[in-house]
């Protein structure tokens, strides 16, 4: 979920009160712009905020370029301070790094909230900046931006997406009724409002994650056709393709990853890769997505699936839902000790929100 930047409180000094506004300005790039990070810059002569900017799309220009456009191509930085919540690009990438232009442009100093650790970058732009007779400034604000970038950390720390288990379960624990409904409304455990906050998380995450029984069964679009905001790419797993293309994650042209046993050929918006089902394949699968620049994932499966993921150590939040439905009789949810948290309310629904 987007962190709460504006309930930000304490004291600050003049530094923190211009982060804080690089923070604001960067979460409004949230679910546009991965794998890449979530970037604000605000530039400041004086007391006074001239230019700012945020990045806004992946493949665009970023914070720094955007501010900087903001002002005549002739002014004069050199009285001025560059605030940025992530150390600026020293590599050409997409676009040229930021770190020059700062240099070219004689900016006075610059300050930064976190030292980037993708190993493209590393400390490279802060020393180049450094170098070049520019005053740095680092580590103002740094918890509430690393926070703020979670998912860019953990992807390039652990070499693997963010990961976010969510699932609901009736009020007697079980997350679907047996024998299955002919009615899938029968079914359904949260309120239409839990149900556009999961679309809205849908289009906050990268990726979104489901396997092969619960798309058979209830046959999900996993899109986020209740809120603005772009849909996840989805992945599956399915050992043994053995689910049928009418299936409507197939049917909507939207761009699919299978995971499975099986060698199988692209097709159109479909791609097949092999993994052995083998004691590794949770560690491999993994590893696969970091490949690919999943940079984050939200896990919609059943409850093996989720399983999987909670005794492997593998996930960062959990996100349950805990209807007013009984079921009686049914598939278990996911054990999972919550006693110990105080959940929030989704429309009729309880949330628990859970880090690891």
């Amino acid at each position: 979920m987007a962190v709460k930047i504006l309930n930000f409180t304490g004291r600050l000094n003049t530094h923190e009160t211009y982060m804080l506004r690089c923070l604001e300005l960067a979460e409004l790039g949230r679910g546009k712009v991965a794998p890449n990070p979530m970037v604000g810059c605000v530039i400041v002569r004086g007391a006074e905020i001239i230019a700012e900017a945020y990045h806004q799309q992946y493949g665009g220009s970023h914070a720094e370029v955007n501010a900087i456009n903001k002002l005549p191509a002739d002014f004069d930085f050199s009285d001025c301070t560059v605030y940025v919540n992530l150390e600026p690009c020293s590599h050409h990438g997409k676009t040229p790094p930021c770190s020059d232009l700062l240099i070219g442009k004689k900016i006075k100093q610059v300050v930064i909230a976190n030292s980037d650790t993708n190993p493209l970058v590393a400390g490279k732009g802060i020393e180049k900046l450094r170098n070049a007779g520019i005053e740095v400034v680092t580590g103002i604000l740094e918890k509430e931006a690393r926070e703020l970038n979670i998912r860019f950390f953990t992807f390039h720390e652990q070499k693997r997406p963010y990961i976010i288990l969510k699932w609901a379960q009736s009020r007697d624990g079980f997350i679907s009724k047996l024998p299955l409904p002919a009615d899938k409304n029968e079914n359904w455990i949260t309120s239409p409002e839990s149900k556009q906050l999961v679309h809205l998380w849908r289009s906050q995450e990268q990726a979104i994650l489901a396997g092969a029984n619960t798309i058979l069964n209830d046959d999900p679009a996993l899109t986020t056709r209740l809120v603005e905001g772009n849909n996840p790419l989805r992945i599956i797993i399915d050992k043994d393709l053995s689910l049928p293309k009418d299936r409507q994650v197939f049917t909507n042209n939207a761009q699919a990853i299978i995971f499975t046993e099986k060698a199988s050929n692209d097709q159109d918006h479909i791609r097949y890769i092999q993994l052995a089902f083998d004691p590794h394949f949770m560690k491999n699968f993994l590893a696969a997505l970091h490949g690919l620049s999943v940079q984050s994932m939200i896990v919609e499966g059943g409850t093996k699936l989720l399983d999987q993921f909670i005794k492997s150590g593998y996930w960062d939040e959990a996100r349950i839902f805990i209807g007013n439905k009984l079921f009686t009789n049914g598939i278990p949810a996911p054990l999972f000790e919550l006693s110990d948290y105080v959940p929030e309310t989704s429309g009729e629904d309880l949330l628990y929100c859970i880090r690891a």
